[in-house]
């Protein structure tokens, strides 16, 4: 059984540490791992795809990676940036813009127009890489108080949908709702405009129900699994620092939910990464 891990943080282990961790991760089943390209900023883009284009070994996973500026740091999108971004994008072993979209979450971050400004400019610039995108998606509904005061009533689900529909489905690139937390209702309308929905460890807490039902609705083939590595680790694991070797607890949560063993969760949602990702299916 051959598992994909579609968003991890690999940038996020220490050099001393990564080796370990990859191959714990192979020892486990995860035959693939995407590498989220954000970093601590756009200066910081680059360590993904670095890590991707040195890992080549039939004792680890392959490695991919992606580039992006994040929704906290869209104030950084400067044109110097994001000539960076389309740089790493065009090489072959970054196959997805991301993660990018909007984070209405935290009070700290930049206002819903300058988030907006800068999903739209990443969005371009993956169209003309004829890449995928990752989308981050994370409203200000459960934040606190300081952050439902500054974003009012602005919903990052609704403003995601619309600007992804005008500035994202006519290209028929497809790519990721990461880490999905929305409703089911949302999943279905992310599958229109072309994504596949992933499912990470907090589909397996218990306030998640949302979350679940969500992933009931979704069809097969658009479904993906991920850690978002080193974060979120799965239940019975949660509190501790995740690694792409725990995701097969997701994987065997998601499965049971749906009513399929393990094995076919697992041809599954690798399938369905391949798809998107053509170059991933040459491996």
């Amino acid at each position: 059984m051959q598992l994909v891990d579609s968003h991890a943080h690999l940038d996020m282990y220490s050099p001393e540490e990564l080796p370990h961790v990859l191959a714990r991760a192979k020892a486990a089943g995860v035959a693939t791992i995407l590498a989220i390209g954000i970093g601590e900023g756009p200066g910081e883009m680059h360590r993904s795809l670095e890590i991707a284009e040195a890992t080549e070994s039939p004792e680890l996973p392959v490695i991919y990676a992606t580039a992006g500026i994040h929704p906290q740091e869209a104030a950084s999108a400067t044109p110097d940036a994001l000539a960076t971004l389309a740089s790493l994008a065009s090489k072959p072993h970054c196959i997805a813009v991301g993660e990018i979209g909007l984070d209405y979450y935290h009070v700290e971050n930049p206002q819903p127009e300058v988030q907006k400004q800068a999903f739209i400019a990443q969005m371009d610039i993956a169209s003309r890489a004829k890449k995928p995108i990752v989308i981050h998606c994370r409203t200000s509904e459960l934040a606190t108080p300081a952050a439902k005061q500054k974003f009012g009533t602005a919903d990052a689900w609704q403003d995601v949908l619309s600007l992804l529909s005008e500035h994202w489905a006519p290209h028929a690139l497809g790519g990721i709702m990461h880490c999905f937390s929305g409703t089911a209702a949302q999943a279905l309308r992310s599958i229109e405009l072309g994504f596949y929905i992933s499912f990470a460890g907090n589909i397996t807490y218990p306030a998640a129900s949302a979350i679940r039902e969500a992933a009931k609705a979704s069809p097969a083939d658009r479904i993906l699994v991920e850690t978002d590595a080193p974060f979120l680790a799965p239940i019975p694991h949660r509190g501790q620092r995740n690694e792409s070797a725990l995701m097969a607890n997701t994987a065997a949560f998601l499965a049971e939910l749906r009513g399929v063993s393990a094995e076919e969760l697992a041809a599954q949602t690798t399938a369905n990464f391949r798809r998107l990702f053509p170059a991933a299916a040459m491996e």
